[in-house]
Parts: structure tokens; C-alpha cells; sequence
């Protein structure tokens, strides 16, 4: 998927730590730990992280301008390497004054020390410098006890500096996890008309969604959109309808009417999100008594479907929740479909799943099909929709669910995306598969509240949206 934001790229801030009273006494130590540290700041670049390295810190002072610096950066997460033992007061200034959030690596050089020749060294100052050099577990407690005291959150990644996957693979979630973060905290999300009335798990607190995503919430009246449709050229409209075979899987039935109803709306919708500069949407509205307004909304789910494939995630009937979760996905690189429960099938344990309206057509199993309604059903008017399967393979659920007590969660579900038959009716829809099954994944889902709506996109993303949660200080639950 395309990254629109300009802020896609994470800044990380990165420092070492070790104790200035070693350096005299164990000569090429300090070298050798400045050594460890840039194979780290080398390896967080190629991970398309924008790395802002402070040394190795190794006295108070030092710390605290380590600290001031990375404020300055305004770095998205701090990556503290554990080079060897250190003072828990060479790291508390550092993070105290950068208050971003701290993972903490302790990755020794490699996977025991050569003990055999090591013991034969002979000059025991010689000695204990090499085993300084592999003594990155030794302050984990100090510098633990220290944070927990202060009441400042951290995580940890314990592994090898080289040849160690599976330590590699948790920091390259981190930064995933904080360039998503960053994208979030800058998203401008567009509301436009207003809820679907009576559904009343959607209705959700504007404020609230700002203090835990960040961003900024752009309020927008169908009227703009209607009025920027009305501007458009009959030669923009065959432009757009021309790329509508392009994109889609245009079905016979469709009329060059419709498809020019739509084709203007989608450059109109086109120019709407520039000008507001719009990174997702959420919006709904019947336009009954308003023939111009009518006419936008129901010509609007191709022009949707592209912003969604782009990186402009659309989400219908107003579900600002399910918007913040899509554009989660999305900026995972997964995509991020609308969908909801549609049916379960016993027989084949499989829960069809999808919706009307736009679909993520970057993630469909073929070119998405494109078919006429002679009514949207629930909805006012009639035109043209999308028929989409998501691909086959492996999928993450994801629903941003507020409790009773008004917080916010993250749900997620792993499942598979599997062939089969769908419903031919002009929505998105697929079938999933549960590693726990049908009937156990809708009754565990179910039980934790969430609205109806929810996000679906490619791979399995759970260590990744897990890590998300804790950069966000939001709780997460995983069923599957």
C-alpha cells in the first residue's frame, strides 16, 4: 500500500550507555561499545527509521543534554542500548527529559563469551574488559527498578547484536509500530454529513479520539463535495471513467450514465480530500430533499474505493472508530477494508464477512467488479458498488472498541482469507477462517463489545498492533 504522510518515517532517538570509569582502566573498551552501538544505529536505518544517535552515554551530564537533544528531535520513541554495566543515573535524565517512550536493548555481541579463550588471556585487567564487553544484562534490574520508581514506561528486547532473527524481528515491529503512531498523530480525518441514526454502538467522543490517536478532525458538509461536483469537465469525466476500466472490473450491466455519475463525483471527492488535505474519512447522509446532495452520495462508492486503495481510507455510515482502525491498517501497509459479519457457515466453519459501500480494492483477490444497485439497501438512492473478495491468505481483524467506562482498545483477530462461494450482490465479501473456529471466534469477539463494524487487512498483524497499543497507552486484546 501507498504511504501518503509525509511523516511516514519514524524518528527514533538511539543511545548507548556505559560507566567513564572504565575507559582508563580497560583500554579499547569504550571503542569497541561505540562499535556495537553504530552496527545498531546502521541496522534501525535500513529498517526506514530516521535514527537520531547520541553516543554512548556515560556520566550524568551528558545525559541530560542526550535528553534536551532528543526533544529538540522530537523523536517518536527512544531505543536505549545496553552496551554494557552503567549507572541507572546516566539513563533516568535521558528519558525524563525526551518523555518518549523507551524499548530497551539488550542484545549481547554474540552468544557466549569463549570461555576457553578467555581463561587463557592470563592478564586478569585484560579479562575482565572482555567481559565487560558482554555484560549488557547486568543493569537490566537497576535500570528497570529505576523506571518502575519513577513511573515511566518501557519495554524490552533481550537477544544477540548478530545473527539473531527473532530479537531483529520484535525491533523492526517497534518501529513499525511508531511510524504508525506518527502517522496517526498527524492523520487530518474528515467527517462529513453524520450517523447512521440508531446505530448506537458507532456514536463515539470526537475529543476522546484526538487524546489517544492524536491528529485533527476536519468537519466537512455535503454541500462542498456537491458543489465541487458540479465544477467538474466533461473531459475530466471521460478521463476518470477511463480509469474506472482500469481499476475495475466494469460489469456489462453497468450504464455509461451511472459511470459517469460516479466519475464525476470521484474527481470532485479527489479534490475535496486535497484541499483539506484529508489522510481518511467517515461519513454517511441520505440527502432526501436535496436533489443535488442525493445525487453526490449515491454516486459515491467508486470514487471512495480509489481514495481507500491510495491510502485515503473511506469508511461508511459515519463509523469514525472503524475510520481510525482502517487507517491503522492501512498504515501497516496491510490495507484496511470496511466489513462487518455478514453470515456464518456451519458447514465449511467459515464467517462470511464484508459490506456495502467502498471496499480497500489494493487488497482484492482479482480485479474488484463494479455492479449496478437498483437500491443500496438501508440507504437512499440506487447506482454503482463494488464486489470484492479480500485476498487469499493470511488476515488481521482489527476493531478500536470503547468500553462502558468511555476508554478505548484495540481488538484484533488473526484468521485466513480462504476460496469459496461469496454472495454476488454488489458488496465486498469474503470468507474467514478462525484458528479457534467459527462459532468460538464470533462468540469471544462478540463478548468483548465491540461496535459492529470493523477493520480487516493483509497478514497476520498482532505483534505489531500489540506493540501499537502500548506506544498509544491503550489496552489490547487479541482473540485469535
Amino acid at each position: 500500500m501507498n504511504q501518503r504522510s509525509e511523516h511516514a518515517a519514524p524518528r527514533i532517538g538511539l543511545f548507548g550507555i556505559g560507566l567513564d570509569a572504565y575507559w582508563p582502566q580497560f583500554p579499547g573498551l569504550e571503542d569497541r561499545l561505540k562499535g556495537y552501538l553504530q552496527r545498531v544505529a546502521g541496522r534501525l536505518a535500513a529498517l526506514g527509521a530516521q535514527v537520531v544517535n547520541a553516543g554512548l552515554i556515560d556520566e550524568p551530564r551528558k545525559a541530560l543534554d542526550a535528553g534536551h537533544g532528543f526533544r529538540r528531535s522530537d523523536v517518536d520513541l527512544i531505543f536505549l542500548y545496553v552496551t554494557t554495566y552503567a549507572l541507572s543515573s546516566t539513563v533516568l535524565p535521558v528519558v525524563r527529559r525526551a518523555r518518549a517512550p523507551v524499548i530497551v536493548l539488550n542484545l549481547a555481541p554474540a552468544a557466549a563469551i569463549d570461555y576457553e579463550a578467555f581463561n587463557r588471556m592470563g592478564d586478569r585487567a585484560r579479562m575482565t574488559g572482555e567481559w565487560l564487553a558482554f555484560c549488557q544484562a547486568c543493569p537490566m534490574p537497576e535500570i528497570a527498578n529505576v523506571f518502575q520508581r519513577c513511573r515511566i514506561p518501557f519495554f524490552q528486547v533481550t537477544g544477540m547484536l548478530e545473527d539473531d532473527p527473532a530479537a531483529w524481528r520484535e525491533i523492526e515491529e517497534w518501529i513499525a509500530a511508531a511510524r504508525v503512531a506518527r502517522v496517526m498523530e498527524h492523520n487530518r480525518l474528515g467527517l462529513m454529513g453524520h450517523y447512521y441514526g440508531g446505530m448506537l454502538d458507532i456514536y463515539c467522543d470526537l475529543t476522546q479520539q484526538c487524546a489517544y490517536f492524536g491528529g485533527h478532525v476536519e468537519m466537512i458538509e455535503v454541500d462542498e463535495l456537491a458543489g465541487l461536483r458540479a465544477r467538474v469537465s466533461a473531459g475530466e469525466i471521460d478521463a476518470r471513467i477511463a480509469h474506472f476500466h482500469e481499476a475495475f472490473d466494469i460489469q456489462p450491466d453497468c450504464s455509461r450514465e451511472e459511470l459517469a455519475r460516479a466519475a464525476r463525483t470521484s474527481v470532485a471527492l479527489d479534490r475535496l480530500a486535497a484541499s483539506r488535505d484529508l489522510g481518511s474519512l467517515a461519513y454517511f447522509y441520505s440527502g432526501t430533499g436535496n436533489a443535488a446532495n442525493e445525487e453526490t452520495i449515491s454516486s459515491i462508492i467508486l470514487g471512495n474505493s480509489l481514495l481507500t486503495a491510495r491510502g485515503i481510507p473511506v469508511a461508511g455510515e459515519y463509523e469514525v472508530k472503524n475510520a481510525q482502525a482502517m487507517k491503522i491498517m492501512d498504515a501497516f501497509g496491510a490495507g484496511g477494508s470496511f466489513t462487518e459479519f455478514y453470515a456464518m457457515d456451519f458447514n465449511d466453519d467459515v464467517v462470511l464477512m464484508g459490506h456495502d459501500g467502498p471496499g480497500h480494492i489494493a487488497i482484492a483477490e482479482g480485479k474488484t467488479k463494479v455492479r449496478p444497485l437498483a437500491s443500496f439497501h438501508g440507504k437512499v438512492g440506487s447506482g454503482l458498488s463494488v464486489e470484492m473478495a479480500v485476498k487469499h491468505g493470511p488476515v488481521t481483524l482489527l476493531s478500536v472498541v470503547q468500553s462502558a467506562g468511555g476508554e478505548l482498545k484495540l481488538l484484533a483477530a488473526h484468521a485466513e482469507s480462504v476460496p469459496g462461494p461469496i454472495l454476488e450482490i454488489g458488496n465486498t465479501n469474503s470468507r474467514y477462517r478462525f484458528a479457534i473456529g467459527a462459532r468460538r471466534f464470533v462468540h469471544d469477539w462478540t463478548a468483548h463489545g465491540p461496535a459492529h463494524h470493523c477493520a480487516v487487512g493483509l497478514g497476520h498483524l498482532g505483534p505489531r498492533l500489540s506493540k501499537l497499543a502500548s506506544l498509544l497507552g491503550l489496552p489490547y486484546d487479541q482473540v485469535c
